[in-house]
């Protein structure tokens, strides 16, 4: 497997593959990688005879009290993992790289109001950076699907919003949620959690189940289950962001014609900031 780090080389493999008549798939990432990013390997290559792992810590989605400096890079250990799972190329570019310009002149992606609910609320800029980095993969890769994990429901969906209203031949797919046996869902920044925190992370996701069996019962009282579900965070030692219900294809606060819901949340659990959601069904 082939690690390239510019994008002259990236595009010497990709274009040769496909006057080769190889289709490819794209899974973009920041490293340190875990099963979750793994389980996005393995449903591109399900689909596709070729994949490609881009693995780039994006300065323009961190805020300036973020961690983009203490972000772990374990390139090493993360090609060894995506060859045991069959990738075909890592891209791995440097700062530099993509953003030959500096970042402050660097033309960006401004998305529409999705970008500004939920995680965007508590992360201004967040998302621009995030559409920023993967229209410049999808341009630079030129594949022709990209894989996503459902653990970031609101991200995906503006993927998607982007893909479909900019007209980038790109299918933005999405990939069910990796968790651990006690339902955590994996994350890379989970190792940020103490022992101690670790007991108590797996409350995020029994919450928004406690909220999904109270919808499947017919309680449409959405801020009622929101202010329990936060209240009970709290009690154990989070620091909520947010739990909210959404129509699962907007983002927009449920209606009477909703036919899907999500429960998404965001909350702090020492030094790290989990986010997870689940799909609910409503009586």
């Amino acid at each position: 497997m082939h690690i390239a780090h510019s994008i002259d080389d990236l595009r010497k493999i990709t274009t040769g593959w496909k006057q080769q008549g190889e289709t490819i798939a794209l899974v973009p990432t920041m490293g340190n990688l875990h099963s979750g990013h793994l389980q996005l390997v393995k449903a591109a290559r399900e689909q596709h005879t070729k994949s490609v792992v881009s693995i780039f810590v994006n300065p323009l989605q961190f805020g300036p009290d973020e961690d983009f400096d203490s972000y772990p890079r374990t390139l090493s250990a993360d090609a060894e993992a995506v060859a045991d799972v069959g990738a075909d190329l890592i891209f791995a570019p440097s700062v530099a790289e993509m953003y030959p310009d500096g970042q402050d002149t660097h033309v960006e992606v401004k998305l529409p109001y999705l970008a500004n609910l939920l995680c965007g609320e508590h992360r201004p800029g967040h998302f621009d950076g995030v559409g920023t980095v993967v229209l410049k993969l999808f341009n630079i890769v030129q594949p022709h699907s990209a894989f996503f994990g459902e653990k970031d429901f609101q991200q995906l969906l503006l993927l998607k919003t982007i893909s479909r209203q900019l007209n980038v031949p790109v299918d933005v797919q999405g990939v069910p949620t990796v968790r651990a046996d006690d339902g955590l869902a994996l994350s890379s920044r989970n190792q940020y959690l103490t022992a101690a925190e670790r007991t108590i992370a797996p409350l995020l996701q029994t919450t928004l189940q406690t909220i999904a069996t109270a919808l499947a019962a017919g309680n449409r009282n959405y801020a009622e289950l929101e202010t329990a579900g936060i209240a009970s965070l709290r009690k154990a030692g989070f620091e909520p962001d947010y739990i909210q219900v959404r129509d699962a294809d907007t983002l927009a606060a449920p209606s009477d014609t909703t036919h899907h819901l999500r429960i998404l949340a965001a909350a702090r659990l020492g030094g790290a900031r989990l986010i997870d959601n689940i799909g609910a069904a409503r009586a």
